[in-house]
């Protein structure tokens, strides 16, 4: 079970802010940067939902897409995320994040 959230989700579009539906890393805007991170102790949809929540929180942040089974976290932002934002974000979930993946 994956979570992938978008931000911000486009009028009218059900699933992206580039409307597509499709599965999949999320792709990096024109100019972006995707990072992917490993997060221990994320078990289920809920643990994966709790980590996008916060990483989306993170000014910059265009999509999130969580994976308890791999324990692997890919994000697309406008610019690179500081390390320090990203694990403050994974600690205000609940989880530990090791280092980027």
């Amino acid at each position: 079970m994956t979570t992938e959230t978008d931000t911000p989700q486009a009028a009218g579009s059900c699933c992206s802010s580039t409307g597509s539906c499709g599965e999949g890393a999320p792709d990096a805007q024109a100019g972006g940067v995707t990072t992917v991170y490993e997060v221990k102790g994320m078990t289920c949809g809920h643990c994966e939902g709790a980590v996008s929540e916060e990483i989306s929180g993170i000014e910059g942040v265009t999509s999130v897409k969580a994976e308890a089974a791999t324990g692997r976290v890919t994000v697309a932002s406008t610019a690179a995320l500081t390390d320090e934002a990203v694990r403050a974000a994974v600690d205000e979930a609940g989880y530990e994040l090791v280092g980027r993946a």
